[in-house]
């Protein structure tokens, strides 16, 4: 049986944490920033956890702990 692949576009949206749960960053950072607080754009910068219907779906696509 080879070695399952990762898959890099996801590996490169997602990292986990030291306690084995994963997080991503947030949209809506990129453009049209004027028009957003301060405090809205400050809050975008920090990293996420993903939500727990979805960690099932990144977990087997990033197979190996990285």
């Amino acid at each position: 049986m080879p070695k399952m692949k990762t898959r890099r576009a996801t590996a490169k949206r997602f990292h986990y944490t030291g306690s084995g749960k994963i997080r991503r960053a947030h949209a809506n950072r990129s453009h049209l920033l004027t028009g957003r607080t301060r405090k809205r754009k400050r809050n975008l910068r920090r990293l996420a956890l993903i939500s727990p219907a979805d960690e099932k779906k990144i977990k087997r696509l990033l197979p190996y702990r990285s």
